[in-house]
């Protein structure tokens, strides 16, 4: 069966939530956020007003997700959108789903006319650079700081 992509929904709460904390805890090691903040999260994305979620879905079950977040670019003078997080169960990588989930997020920023979409990936995650390079992302001129 093949994977169907869509806009996530207010019913997809509770297992987008699971996956999210794969993703934070798991995946990326970071410490657990509390549920009502994940939650919440959640809730403000599904308004479609600052950002919007993308799910994966394969026989009932959601296997991944994709965030877009609306912002600007000065530089640009117009709006963009940042894919913040694309994530796959590991069972399910290397079969689709990845591109799917990031064919959704380009195709919904060049049909509500952005800019661009940008993106960014630890510096240690070979595997997510070469899957941009793939999908045809090139390196940007720019280095992320955090604090």
């Amino acid at each position: 069966m093949s994977v169907k992509v869509r806009t996530a929904v207010k019913e997809d709460k509770k297992e987008l939530t699971e996956l999210m904390y794969e993703y934070i805890v798991d995946f990326y090691q970071r410490p657990r956020p509390p549920i009502e903040k994940v939650q919440s999260l959640i809730d403000r994305l599904l308004e479609q007003k600052e950002g919007i979620q993308f799910v994966a879905e394969k026989e009932g079950k959601l296997t991944g997700f994709a965030t877009l977040y609306f912002t600007y670019s000065t530089t640009k003078a117009d709006q963009i959108t940042v894919m913040n997080d694309l994530y796959v169960i590991e069972e399910e990588r290397g079969k689709g789903s990845a591109q799917e989930l990031f064919k959704a997020c380009e195709s919904y920023s060049k049909e509500n006319d952005y800019a661009h979409m940008s993106w960014i990936t630890a510096t240690d995650n070979f595997r997510a650079q070469r899957f941009y390079e793939k999908m045809g992302g090139i390196q940007g001129d720019w280095l992320n700081y955090t604090i």
